[in-house]
Parts: C-alpha cells; structure tokens; sequence
C-alpha cells in the first residue's frame, strides 16, 4: 500500500510540474526566461515521458496541460489590463521591450488570431496576453481566442510527444532533441535573466 502511494504521490507531482510550468510561463512571466522548459520542448517532453509510463494518463496530462495554459493568459491579460505598458517596461531590459514591441506589431496587426498563433512562438506566448489586456481588448473576445491557442498547444503538442514515442527509431532522437533544446533554453535565460538586471543607468 505504501508503495502505491508513493507510485500516486510521484504521478501527481509530475502533473502538477507540467501543470505549474505551463501556468507560470505566461501568468508568472517565467516564459520569458526560460520559453521551451515552459513551452513547446516542455509539451513534448512530457507527452514522450507519458507514453513510456503506464501509471501517467495522457488524457488528464493534455487536458490539464491546455487548461493551465488557458488560465496562465487569462491572468496575464488581466494584469496587462489593470497595470499598463509602464509596468511592463519598468520591468524589462532593452531586448525584452524590443520583444514586447514587436509582440506589439503582430497584436495590432492580426488580432484574435494573434493570440492563438502566439502560442506556437517562444516569448511572443509570454507578452501577447499583457498587450491584449493593455490593449483594451474586449474580455470575451481574448477569452475565445485563449481557449483555442492553449488547447491547440497544450493539448496539440503534448500528444504529439505521446505518439511520437510509437513510431519506431524516431523516439531516442526526440529525446537527444528535447535534451539539446533545454539546455540551449536554461543558458539563453541566463543571459536574459543577466542583462535584465544590469540597471538601466549602465546600459
């Protein structure tokens, strides 16, 4: 009995990880800094891992995946909506405003399909949410277009990892792959994380 709890203790901890570095990624701005360990590589990775698992469901693995996708930008546009650009800068070095900006571009262009395509896109995903919300979007508009992009990503990718581990040869080079990408995207955040805090007097 002690060994099938820890068995459950241990699948319930690897959902609320996924679960929590989804939501953080754009509800908590983590995605800014580490875009693939919340993001794409993430979704894969765990879809991969539950596939080789008996004991992790896929179906409740995606379905939780899109829906802590769904809320991490619902709380990034409410909190674009009630602090503003100013926020947002004061908290950003020159390549993030950069990043923001061009997020920016694509918002004023394209919209409702802005926020669906953007979640295929590393930081745009993090900063579309906060410029909706700046934006004066309307609420059940972004609510629409969340709901599609995060459980088109979140439940997209995530059993697109749990099937890639059925075609044979194809599984050993998804992990070196996802291997590979996290480590590129931990040294990448670093950097970010380094010259966002350079005060912006020394720039």
């Amino acid at each position: 009995m002690f060994n099938d709890a820890l068995a459950l203790a241990g699948v319930i901890g690897f959902y609320l990880v996924v679960w929590g570095l989804v939501f953080a990624g754009t509800g908590l701005f983590v995605g800014a800094f580490i875009p693939f360990i919340t993001g794409d590589t993430l979704l894969f990775a765990s879809g991969l891992i539950a596939a080789s698992n008996p004991d992790l469901n896929i179906v409740i693995l995606a379905l939780g995946t899109g829906i802590a996708a769904f809320i991490g930008d619902q709380v990034g546009f409410v909190m674009g909506k009630h602090l503003g650009r100013p926020y947002l800068d004061a908290r950003s070095g020159p390549r993030m405003r950069k990043i923001i900006d061009s997020v920016d571009v694509m918002y004023q262009r394209y919209g409702w399909w802005s926020v669906v395509v953007a979640r295929f896109v590393p930081w745009a995903r993090v900063f579309v949410p906060w410029v909706a919300g700046i934006s004066a979007m309307p609420y059940f508009k972004f609510l629409s277009s969340n709901f599609v992009g995060a459980f088109l990503w979140g439940v997209g990718l995530t059993l697109t990892g749990w099937g890639v581990h059925f075609i044979p040869g194809v599984k050993p080079v998804a992990y070196v792959i996802a291997g590979v990408v996290i480590s590129i995207s931990i040294i990448a955040g670093f950097r970010t994380w380094r010259e966002n805090r350079i005060p912006r007097e020394e720039r």
